[in-house]
């Protein structure tokens, strides 16, 4: 086994937590980057907060086994994942009547989704997909929130690398009908 995983194990033994995060600390950067790479311009969520936040979430409160690195890691990304969720919903909810005027809907021009609305879209066209194909939610989970390689999903789940490559094809199709029906 290697050292991360050694250390990512005795954090669920009752280790400390404090000793990994130098450990990991690069690699949880990269995957909030590419994840606010993904999110819509005027994000004020920093890529750093985001890191802070989910290790917060991931080893705070609870004693949580980790098996390998890739269980961490996946772990991570879900955190992120629901943290920028939270974020765009306290979005939607301030500009949705934080002591608006209220307005004539006759003199208001419809416009499209807002980032915010578009991110919960999203959201909920992958929590319906997580019900119907976990598997396949799992390589979105980690390839577009984790920013994952294919090879990487590969080596995380146990799977072909082309498997990978069909089944994020599949998801990112179903995902895109799943969002285009809702709107």
């Amino acid at each position: 086994m290697t050292e991360l995983t050694l250390a990512l194990q005795s954090v669920g033994e009752g280790g400390a937590s404090e000793e990994i995060l130098p450990l990991i600390y690069h690699d949880l950067r990269r995957q909030a980057g590419a994840q606010m790479a993904a999110e819509p311009a005027g994000q004020t969520l920093q890529p750093t907060a985001l890191v802070h936040e989910a290790w917060l979430r991931i080893v705070a409160g609870k004693r949580q086994r980790w098996e390998n690195r890739a269980h961490f890691f996946g772990a991570a990304a879900e955190a992120m994942r629901r943290i920028l969720i939270e974020n765009a919903r306290r979005k939607l909810r301030l500009k949705r009547g934080a002591g608006h005027a209220r307005v004539n809907i006759e003199d208001v021009e419809l416009a499209e989704a807002t980032p915010e609305e578009k991110i919960l879209l999203i959201d909920e066209a992958m929590e319906r997909l997580r019900e119907e194909d976990p598997e396949r939610a799992q390589i979105v989970l980690l390839k577009f929130y984790g920013g994952f390689s294919n090879k990487e999903v590969a080596a995380s789940l146990g799977m072909a690398e082309r498997s990978v490559e069909r089944h994020w094809a599949y998801a990112k199709a179903w995902l895109f009908e799943g969002i285009r029906e809702r709107r």
